[in-house]
């Protein structure tokens, strides 16, 4: 008789061991079951062990899938650091199967790219490195640059993977990328049909495929030699993953990098602080095309201003098109000074504090100071706070009723509903067929609009002060890449609504980017990534009250170790989800070993853990 250790797929067990009378590879993928249940459950072989001394069952069956040996390193790396059981860290990887073989095939490729002289120098930087990031302004051409390498990648017979951050942005990088790589390219996201899905996996393995772009998951599928990694937009929170294992994708792929010897090039317009702290770049502040951006800013929170309607009516009677941003809100609603544009900040960090409404108070999140709702602005004295909620649907109805005679789309969550409608609308949009464009997030994802010469940027007062030490670079970064959508070639305006044009406009037009990356590492020392750790343990559970003891058990726990703050705790801003109360912890530490002995070291079925928290 055979003995292994299993790690159950999808399950917050440790590892359990099984017999067999068969001797079984380690990596393949078996169905056990658990305890006294009648369903069987999928597992992964880990290793070969004796025989224990407890009583073991059966595996039932032996699959013809397998993950291989650097899956398996990845995946203890994962449930390591983001602080989860191996079953769960295995879930998110899309597993070989033993019956198909890989053919390394020659491709031929359908199109030649010539890059520019500029672009040729961050080619030339990006080669002198096994992990680079290319700090490219918007307009600059550096998916060419990405294009160039993916073509010697692959005709030195390895396999490339080319992440972005969300699905919107997959029709026009699709189109971009079979241009050049025909069927030898594959699109993986979670919209793909299992059918298709299937397929793909099916051509991965057997040499058909030597490109797969799309979503972060992209990165788990079964890749026979991966010679290259490409993170786009590599700022983009939509790379961390809000499921257990809490993984950052972005993060997962420098580590797999380094580990493995694999090329890396993480590329944006607006670097994470992150990545622009520890990975050598080369700036790329040159344009394909000639461009000319003007800055309007209005002194308004309001929905929108006169001067920016007027500006609309003026682009739309020169025949061309305009995009209005609102950014995604956060969960909970921030309390904002219509006069002055400030929230009101905790008095020990410099974050907003979040309003709760049951409790009539305010509260930081990072501290746990709490104050009652003040009459006036603590800032100015005399400005009344107010709620501050402005909507993509409000605004693209307010400007059909200005402009009844012009076509006004919305381009949103709620209306983006899978990938057809999303290639419609672009579609549209760069034939234009619709004047105004009105949208969140989705805007900024780098979609090429031809005809914009005006972007307009309704909220981002409530992005610069949401309860986040993030809160500058997230607001900075997401004006920037916005206002890179109007004038790709030629002059662009852009109007910009806020309250703290000193901020915005120091950034866009006396200093850069690269000015604030300096000036906001200088403000983090000592408190925030990339200088320390930062996790948050989340409890939730239906009995509000055992969750709570349970908190300050586990608060007391925290704090008696040397090396970890507890730098708050309490309610989550969404208190009650699925009926469900949730409580939170925020510490932070230098020591990364430390902080995650102690987290695994907590024991709790009501406990979830978000390593390198984003919040």
């Amino acid at each position: 008789m055979n003995f292994y250790e299993v790690a159950i797929l999808k399950s917050p067990l440790e590892n359990l061991t099984y017999q067999s009378e068969n001797l079984i590879e380690i990596g393949t993928l078996v169905e056990v079951t658990l305890a006294n249940r009648k369903n069987s459950n999928q597992a992964i072989i880990i290793k070969k062990v004796e025989k224990p001394e407890f009583k073991c069952s059966d595996i039932l069956k032996i699959t013809d899938f397998c993950c291989s040996s650097f899956m398996l390193e990845v995946a203890d790396f994962i449930s390591k650091y983001y602080v989860c059981s191996m079953g769960q860290s295995l879930t998110i990887f899309q597993f070989f199967n033993k019956n198909i073989e890989y053919e390394n095939k020659i491709i031929e490729f359908k199109k030649e790219i010539n890059l520019s002289s500029f672009q040729q120098e961050a080619k030339d930087f990006l080669d002198s490195k096994k992990q680079a990031l290319l700090f490219a302004k918007t307009g600059a051409g550096k998916t060419e640059i990405y294009i160039k390498t993916i073509k010697e990648v692959i005709t030195n017979g390895k396999q490339a993977v080319f992440l972005m951050p969300e699905i919107s942005l997959t029709p026009q990088m699709q189109k971009r990328l079979e241009e050049v790589f025909g069927k030898t390219i594959a699109i993986w996201h979670s919209k793909v049909s299992v059918k298709k899905r299937r397929e793909i996996l099916e051509n991965l393995q057997n040499g058909e495929i030597k490109l797969i772009a799309g979503a972060r998951s992209a990165l788990f599928l079964p890749y026979k030699d991966l010679g290259l990694i490409i993170v786009d937009e590599e700022h983009d929170d939509s790379y961390k993953s809000d499921s257990t294992p809490r993984y950052n994708a972005k993060d997962l792929a420098i580590f797999i990098a380094k580990k493995f010897d694999i090329k890396l090039i993480l590329g944006s317009a607006t670097p994470s602080i992150n990545s622009f702290h520890k990975i050598p770049y080369f700036e790329l502040d040159r344009t394909f095309y000639e461009t000319k951006k003007s800055y309007i800013f209005e002194n308004t929170s309001q929905k929108i201003s006169q001067n920016t309607l007027l500006k609309i009516e003026n682009t739309i009677k020169s025949n061309h098109q305009t995009i209005v941003f609102l950014p995604t809100r956060a969960n909970f609603k921030h309390q904002i000074c219509f006069d002055c544009g400030k929230s009101v900040e905790c008095p020990f960090c410099s974050v907003s504090m979040s309003l709760h409404k049951n409790d009539l108070a305010l509260k930081c999140h990072y501290c746990g100071f709490t104050q009652k709702i003040p009459e006036f602005c603590p800032s100015c004295k005399t400005g009344i706070i107010k709620n501050h909620r402005v909507g993509t649907a409000e605004i693209e109805e307010l400007l059909k009723n200005e402009f009844p005679k012009n076509i006004i789309k919305r381009f949103d969550t709620d209306t983006i509903k899978n990938e057809r409608i999303l290639k419609t609308i672009l579609d549209e949009f760069n034939d234009n067929k619709i004047d105004v464009l009105v949208g969140t997030q989705m805007l900024s994802k780098g979609h090429d609009y031809h005809n914009v010469k005006l972007a307009v940027i309704l909220g981002i007062d409530c992005l610069l002060n949401m309860n986040s030490y993030k809160a500058r670079e997230k607001a900075l970064s997401l004006l920037i890449q916005i206002a890179g959508r109007s004038g790709r070639n030629g002059f662009g305006e852009v109007v910009i609504e806020t309250k703290n044009e000193e901020f915005f406009k120091h950034y866009l037009e006396e200093a850069s980017y690269l000015d604030f990356l300096k000036d906001e590492l200088e403000f983090r020392k000592d408190l925030y990534p990339p200088f320390v750790k930062l996790a948050r343990v989340i409890l939730s559970s239906t009995n509000g009250l055992k969750v709570k003891e349970e908190l300050g058990e586990i608060v007391k726990y925290l704090k008696s170790i040397n090396e970890i703050e507890v730098v708050g705790f309490g309610e989550c801003a969404i208190f009650k989800i699925a009926n469900k109360y949730r409580y939170e912890i925020l510490i932070r530490s230098r020591n990364s070993k430390e902080l995650l002995r102690s987290l695994h070291s907590i024991k709790s079925s009501h406990i979830s853990i978000d390593m390198d928290t984003i919040y």
